[in-house]
């Protein structure tokens, strides 16, 4: 066989049948990253833990952190219209530093998608909680439990189901939820009489450390903006729609952050610290405006939120999967493609269980700790393979020819912004329970390389030709 045909070979689906090419629109595309941002729930809870730690600057830390994402997308961008690839940033680094490194950033991204999806799972019931709290009535655990389940089911028949009808489901949602606190918002900030909030304006008194600090959290609520990148083959027009999902869904959302964070703040009198405090900080904001019902409102717009969310996490984690498989990184059982709805539903599956199992076997310890350790970890996978495409860019079109300034600035804002978070998330060393969340996150990369350097060992044909398919 010649080396063409072992190439063809390697790169070839265990099935005939194709992901479903030229599907989505470029709304359908932005869908698949806003609805991974999920935005709405920065507000319902994410916030929290930047309020915490940045006060009055919280809104300065999103700032800042959304112009350092828009760099990043920009090397994203730049790296999606040379490969408009289902593995995206496993395909972006295996061009340009080798396979090994390459099969890392996608094992790194399929933690990040699936614990991201556990988190989100792990936020429903407290949502739930929070909901049905608004009207004095509770819910046992169990049923709690039981929901969330039900959840997974509706969003893993989703995203089996067609993808075309899974963006526009996760598009909508998020319009509706988005608009929703919008609403909310605005009547807040009518009964305070003003939007200009001395204190939070006042630069010189800002926390300076405390924003630098918080902008580690601040970042987890960008996560999933490049989530588009991975249906690149589903998108109609790759090479324009998913530059601008990828930074339209960045910039769009960090506004979005920065300006609801402002008004939290100016709403609790500028008591961020009530924020950083609470579980359910915008029913506090709502509360403090005289507003009760607003607070169910805002939390069935979470859960509403939270069902985009997971359901992105499921489009993006089983295409890398698909991806990995395909290239047999993995099992690949994981590039089947189903005959009628064109989607990699083996990836689907094994994406389902992976998150059933995590939710149940971390739901012991209670949602709100459950979701703080997953988004953590999640969080970790996302910012190393940013660095890494950060980083991938330059080197990419330099080698083409293409290199210009742009590129190099997004190179350096978007590595320095990712080096920064990566340092503040390991220094000082989390305290309990976090502690040993940075261990796992090691673990989980050592046996990813150690198994991927195996695969070299043993198959090192095979290799060679995902080397060659990778360069082609």
């Amino acid at each position: 066989m010649s080396a063409t045909a072992d190439i063809k070979t390697a790169a070839r689906p265990a099935s005939g049948s194709q992901l479903q090419h030229g599907a989505l629109s470029l709304p359908e595309t932005i869908g698949q990253s806003i609805a991974n941002i999920a935005p709405t729930l920065t507000p319902a809870l994410n916030i929290s833990v930047v309020a915490g730690i940045a006060g009055v600057g919280s809104w300065l830390s999103y700032l800042i952190a959304t112009v350092g994402c828009v760099f990043v997308g920009g090397c994203i961008a730049t790296l999606a219209r040379r490969h408009p690839e289902a593995g995206s940033y496993f395909v972006y680094i295996g061009r340009n530093f080798g396979p090994v490194t390459g099969a890392l950033a996608g094992w790194l991204m399929i933690l990040a998608y699936l614990a991201c999806g556990v988190a989100v799972v792990s936020g429903f019931p407290l949502f739930l909680t929070a909901f049905f709290g608004a009207f004095g009535m509770t819910l046992a655990t169990p049923w709690l439990v039981i929901c969330s389940l039900a959840f997974i089911g509706l969003v893993s028949y989703a995203s089996y189901r067609d993808i075309k009808l899974s963006s526009r489901v996760g598009l909508v949602l998020e319009v509706i939820s988005i608009s929703i606190i919008i609403l909310i918002t605005a009547f807040v900030v009518a009964k305070k009489g003003t939007v200009i909030d001395p204190v939070q304006l006042n630069f010189g008194k800002l926390p300076v450390a405390g924003i630098m600090s918080a902008m580690a959290f601040a970042v987890f609520s960008f996560v999933g903006f490049e989530s588009s990148a991975t249906l690149a083959k589903e998108s109609d027009n790759p090479h324009r729609n998913i530059p601008l999902a990828v930074m339209g869904s960045a910039a769009a959302a960090g506004l979005f952050f920065t300006i609801i964070t402002y008004f939290m703040v100016l709403g609790m009198n500028d008591n961020a610290g009530a924020i950083g405090n609470s579980g359910s900080p915008f029913a506090d904001m709502t509360n403090a405006a005289h507003l009760p019902w607003a607070a169910a409102v805002v939390y069935f717009a979470a859960m509403i939120s939270a069902f985009a969310c997971c359901l992105a996490c499921m489009n993006a984690g089983s295409r890398m999967l698909y991806s990995m498989g395909r290239y047999q990184f993995l099992h690949g059982s994981m590039g089947l493609v189903h005959s009628t709805h064109k989607t990699p539903y083996a990836a689907v599956i094994a994406s389902t269980a992976v998150i059933t199992l995590g939710f149940l076997a971390l739901a012991p310890q209670g949602f709100l700790n459950e979701f703080n350790e997953t988004g953590t970890i999640c969080t970790y996978g996302f910012v190393i393979v940013y660095l890494g495409v950060a980083l991938t860019a330059s080197l990419d079109v330099y080698r083409a020819g293409l290199l210009k300034p742009w590129h190099i600035a997004c190179t350096v804002i978007g590595a320095a912004l990712m080096l920064f978070v990566i340092y503040s998330s390991v220094f000082p060393w989390p305290s309990a329970p976090d502690q040993y969340l940075p261990e796992i996150f090691i673990g989980y990369i050592v046996v990813g390389l150690i198994w991927f350097l195996v695969l070299k060992q043993k198959s090192p044909a095979v290799l060679a030709s995902i080397a060659g398919d990778m360069e082609g």
